[in-house]
């Protein structure tokens, strides 16, 4: 398995999400993701699913120490009583003794950043927690949280495909040793018609998903979350380590970007997004 080493975190750049996938289907697929020999698993409070992925990994036959499991705190528990208590209920949820990784989900306004900051620092020293980051931040956003957090930051997980350039972000993070965790790969199903993508697919033999997926995490520093409910593809979605793309091809599937790419951008929530340089 393929790593991405940041900040002291050693996570595998390849992670299945279980976004908008109910209890019954992640205890269907998670331990078959797991089987197939998926390491990295990421879940949130408000996937409404912590218990089931605590339970999937339980009878997955896999070690909990072999796992990299992921979990995101939502926007309503960030102050700082009510964040230790929703941590505290994840890791039960969750069966487990700690995280490896816990993000703040969403920029709250209405929640000072240094209490965010400070209560995910202190879960994380308690030994709840082994790293800490965040997910949608802006680089102004992040470089913020970086000078108001003692324990190095090691991610930003943010929207990534090949319609959106995140090369500002992408920058940042590095700058700052942390990784950048793409969610969102198929852009929402749009890949699958792309032409150049299936053209790249074919000179392969291999999927637009596998050739998605291989463009995200052959960038260094940049870790991919896939999600599938079909057992077959997630077979197909972690066979991406037995090829790779040419300078070239990387170049052109990254040429796809364009101004509107965005796809998630919920009001009340989205920060200032960065625009590409």
């Amino acid at each position: 398995m393929h790593t991405v080493t940041a900040n002291g975190a050693i996570i595998p750049a390849l992670g299945f999400g279980t976004f908008r996938m109910s209890g019954v289907e992640v205890l269907k697929i998670v331990p078959h993701a797991l089987k197939v020999g998926f390491r990295h698993v990421d879940t949130a409070q408000i996937y409404g699913n912590e218990a089931e992925v605590g339970d999937a990994i339980a009878v997955s036959g896999v070690a909990r120490g072999d796992i990299f499991l992921t979990t995101k705190v939502w926007v309503e528990n960030y102050k700082y009583d009510a964040f230790v208590k929703s941590v505290d209920g994840s890791l039960k949820k969750l069966k487990t003794e700690y995280v490896d990784l816990l993000l703040l989900h969403w920029p709250n306004e209405y929640v000072s950043l240094s209490e965010q900051i400070g209560a995910l620092n202190e879960v994380q020293q308690t030994g709840k927690v082994r790293h800490i980051g965040v997910s949608n931040f802006s680089t102004a956003l992040m470089a913020e949280s970086i000078k108001l957090s003692k324990t190095p930051l090691v991610t930003n997980q943010i929207e990534y495909h090949p319609y959106l350039n995140q090369d500002v972000v992408l920058a940042a993070a590095k700058d700052a040793g942390m990784s950048m965790t793409g969610y969102y790969a198929m852009a929402d199903g749009k890949v699958f018609s792309d032409p150049l993508l299936n053209d790249i697919g074919a000179k392969h033999g291999k999927s637009v998903a596998q050739v998605v997926l291989r463009w995200l995490i052959q960038q260094e520093g940049v870790v991919a979350l896939s999600k599938t409910v079909g057992e077959a593809r997630v077979v197909e979605n972690f066979a991406v380590f037995d090829f790779a793309l040419s300078v070239d091809e990387m170049a052109a599937i990254s040429g796809l970007a364009a101004s509107d790419g965005r796809i998630v951008s919920p009001q009340g929530l989205a920060p200032v997004w960065d625009r590409a340089a």
